[in-house]
């Protein structure tokens, strides 16, 4: 039930955001995310939207294989780390020439996911170097999302979830490649090919997403939908990659977060209420 309830939790959040005060722009999210970005953008009714979480949630439990692994690619200080996407490379390139199944499954910001069968995953542990004492972090309860060994949930999830489900979404879509899909250029049959496709079997790009958030649309405020705040840092990050407003590091955001912040996560409490009384200004929700 978990899926469920977190598509529940997430869509109360956006139906909660004052449209007097906000004018939504355009809607991403990150894995689960993306069926969550289908439904507040309109691409899914909201009985559409449970069907899907619930369809992927059961197929997943029942034909997922695999896992993954997170890994840190950025410093201390939130600064994409060189030395650290190397060593990332440097795994799945060991990984691979064992035979052993391997992959990027989510670029997160700061943080690489990977995926891959049993023997990929040890591999992974085997050549990761450790980083703050806590990584390579092994998922518990995670599939490999996002990478060839889904292929067969894939065409499962391709039969049994038609493109008829869709409807034109009311606000612009932002995938896990970066590609915007725009109210006045629906696709039904793309839309399906998509996210019941290349989503399931290959990388999910959520650093593009923000990237293209960001530069699309420049929005007043990014607006981070509940439950939890765990999509903050890797936003964050992002945010200081690409110099967004002058960031340089992990302490620039935390003081422009406290003097006027950009991101507001309608998991805490303080951010929340800003949400509801806000001056008139453009948002992306992530």
């Amino acid at each position: 039930n978990a899926s469920a309830l977190i598509y529940a939790c997430a869509l109360a959040d956006f139906a909660d955001i004052n449209r007097d005060q906000f004018d939504i722009v355009a809607v991403t999210g990150n894995s689960l995310g993306w069926y969550l970005t289908l439904a507040a953008a309109g691409a899914l009714d909201a009985q559409g939207g449970v069907r899907v979480v619930d369809t992927m949630g059961a197929l997943m439990e029942a034909e997922g294989v695999g896992g993954q692994i997170v890994y840190p690619v950025s410093d201390a200080d939130w600064r994409p780390s060189q030395t650290r996407a190397d060593a990332v490379d440097d795994a799945l390139s060991r990984a691979a020439a064992e035979n052993a199944a391997a992959f990027l499954s989510i670029k997160l910001g700061g943080m690489a996911v990977l995926a891959g069968d049993e023997a990929g995953l040890a591999a992974l542990e085997r050549y990761l170097p450790q980083a703050d004492e806590r990584f390579p972090f092994r998922l518990a309860r995670h599939a490999a999302f996002h990478t060839p060994l889904l292929a067969h949930v894939s065409r499962t999830a391709l039969k049994e979830l038609g493109p008829t489900i869709f409807n034109k979404p009311r606000l612009p879509m932002i995938d896990g490649r970066g590609a915007i899909h725009q109210p006045s250029a629906f696709d039904p049959e793309a839309l399906h090919d998509y996210t019941f496709g290349e989503q399931i079997t290959s990388t999910y790009d959520f650093s593009r997403a923000v990237e293209v958030a960001l530069k699309e649309f420049a929005p007043d405020r990014l607006i981070v939908l509940g439950p939890g705040t765990t999509m903050g840092p890797p936003i964050a990050q992002e945010l200081i990659k690409h110099g967004w407003r002058g960031l340089k590091s992990k302490s620039d955001f935390i003081a422009m977060q406290k003097n006027d912040p950009f991101m507001l996560a309608m998991g805490m409490d303080d951010q929340r209420a800003r949400v509801s009384t806000g001056g008139a200004q453009a948002a992306a929700p992530a």
